[in-house]
């Protein structure tokens, strides 16, 4: 795998606690559009469900490299997205996913993401919660482009652990990277809109049918997770 980026001393794996996250799966309403997002090589899930993972980590100590200076993480906000994979699910049956959009508002996370093959660009999160629900603003340019509301309620948290799996690209290498997870799941969770707020920019194509189809979804006030960014190469002992 490509080295470092210059000017950044960090080596995968890297850790991030407590950050909050508002993740789902939906059926989008055109998912023809959607496939043209997913290269030659990989093939899309047959239903064509897309993902969402809009989230905040309001402290650079809850980073594994909080004290690394300019390296650091720091605290940031970040959301991606993309399509499920068929044919490369984990050993429970979590499907692959594709990363089309990445919008981070932490500029030395997105160098050391996009040397791993990530799509990175600039972008800010914000998530409002409250007794009853949460809210998760996508803004591009200061713009908001991806509003999700979703209701959850007070009933204790649900302990959940796993790995997801996502696959990138280097140059004409596609990775494997697997993402284990331990995370507290607020319950009542259901969403209940799921917004592309602007026609004109491409993330339209991911807007979802009608009516709202959600086959998974979660929002976790506190979910900690290993940041690889590519294991290896897909098809390898460590890109399986």
């Amino acid at each position: 795998m490509a080295s470092a980026p210059a000017g950044s001393a960090l080596h995968a794996p890297q850790l991030i606690t407590g950050s909050q996250m508002l993740y789902l799966v939906w059926l989008p309403q055109d998912p023809d559009a959607v496939r043209k997002f997913v290269p030659d090589g990989l093939t899309p899930a047959a239903d064509g469900a897309c993902y969402l993972n809009q989230y905040v980590v309001t402290d650079p100590m809850q980073t594994s490299n909080g004290a690394a200076g300019e390296d650091s993480f720091g605290a940031y906000s970040l959301t991606y997205l993309g399509a499920d994979l068929a044919g490369l699910d984990t050993e429970a049956g979590v499907p692959a996913r594709w990363w089309s959009h990445y919008f981070n508002s932490s500029a030395a996370m997105n160098r050391y993401a996009a040397q791993r093959g990530v799509p990175t660009g600039p972008g800010r999160t914000t998530l409002e919660v409250t007794a009853d629900r949460v809210v998760a603003i996508t803004f591009l340019e200061d713009r908001p482009a991806i509003r999700t509301t979703a209701r959850v309620d007070d009933s204790p948290t649900t302990r959940s652990t796993g790995q997801l799996r996502y696959i990138t690209r280097v140059d004409t290498e596609f990775f494997s990277g697997r993402y284990p997870f331990v995370a507290d799941l607020a319950g009542g969770f259901e969403v209940e809109s799921l917004e592309f707020l602007d026609p004109d920019h491409e993330l339209f194509a991911f807007r979802p049918a009608d009516p709202l189809t959600v086959t998974f979804g979660f929002y976790s006030p506190s979910m900690t997770f290993c940041y690889p960014g590519g294991e290896g190469p897909l098809g390898t002992a460590h890109g399986g």
